[in-house]
């Protein structure tokens, strides 16, 4: 894949709202260093991307509030390969605008891929398998091609993606996309051992994606292209799973070959980063006789609300 052009656009928007306390409409969770040796997830997102975009490929979507932390956290990355939006309208219209943009600057062929900035994934390299084999498939087909997470225990927070037939080496069919299931279907669907956990990670050509977004969510992408931003505030707040990929018939999944979560609360981070101690300790602290905690890398300004943070979980 490295002798091949691709460009990767970061989705860093967000509300906030995952990790409170330490978490705020100013500070979404990209942003928080929770990361073993203080890296955050966006750090964390662009490390593993750019040995495949070098920073001229990598594109940031975001908010004109949430600018001034992007530089912070990527200051290697370029003022102009910040995609600003005036005001979040959820992923369809970004990913739409997204798509305008990598076409104007590389090409409609230019193959580009779509990743959340706060997801957690352990084993890059066999991300970059990965997005290897979805990527090669968009390069031929007029696809739009996500990366499918084996469930590990029947979750009920995310998405699913059921698997259809295979069309060629490890890509497949979507047969259907799932909304968040109850816990009998999450169960149901971990014992038939063809759905995956839906990464909201798709790999597409745009011109692939405008064709669908045009077929699918023309009142989305008409707006954008005639007036550009000054759309945003009269475009639908909607996904990209509903407006185009629930009723696209050019979806597709590969399985993926490596670790991944989203981190939605701090159980996710306490599941993945609890090793044999009794806590999950990220900072330095004074815990006394203190069990089942998540002491987690608080900014400067919080340091009294981080001693509230190491008494036992369970209280």
């Amino acid at each position: 894949m490295a002798s091949e052009p691709f460009t990767a656009v970061i989705l860093a928007g967000g509300r906030g709202e995952r990790f409170w306390p330490l978490s705020r409409s100013s500070r979404p969770k990209q942003f928080l260093r929770l990361l073993p040796g203080g890296k955050s997830l966006i750090e964390a997102t662009a490390e593993r991307l750019w040995p495949l975009t070098g920073w001229e490929r990598m594109l940031v979507s975001t908010s004109e509030r949430l600018v001034p932390l992007i530089r912070a956290h990527l200051p290697d990355l370029p003022e102009a390969n910040l995609i600003v939006e005036p005001e979040p309208r959820d992923t369809a219209p970004a990913v739409a605008w997204a798509a305008l943009e990598v076409a104007r600057r590389f090409g409609e062929d230019q193959v580009m891929g779509l990743f959340p900035a706060d997801h957690y994934v352990e084993d890059a390299p066999a991300f970059h398998q990965t997005l290897g084999v979805a990527a090669a498939f968009a390069r031929r087909e007029d696809a739009i091609v996500t990366l499918g997470i084996a469930p590990s225990y029947p979750a009920t927070g995310f998405g699913y993606i059921e698997q259809g037939p295979e069309v060629a080496d490890g890509v497949h069919r979507v047969g259907r996309f799932v909304e968040k299931p109850d816990r009998e279907a999450a169960r149901r669907y971990l014992a038939l051992g063809k759905f995956f956990w839906n990464a909201g990670i798709f790999i597409a050509r745009p011109s692939v994606l405008l064709t669908e977004l045009n077929l699918r969510a023309p009142e989305i992408l008409a707006p954008l292209r005639e007036h550009g931003l000054a759309a945003y505030p009269g475009l639908p707040k909607t996904s990209f799973d509903y407006a185009v990929m629930e009723r696209t018939d050019k979806a597709y999944v590969v399985p993926a070959r490596f670790g991944w979560d989203d981190l939605g609360d701090w159980t996710a981070l306490e599941r993945l980063l609890r090793e044999d101690g009794k806590n999950v300790e990220l900072a330095r602290h004074l815990g006394l006789d203190t069990e089942g905690a998540i002491i987690p890398r608080f900014p400067k300004s919080s340091q009294l609300l981080a001693l509230a943070c190491t008494f036992p979980s369970h209280l």
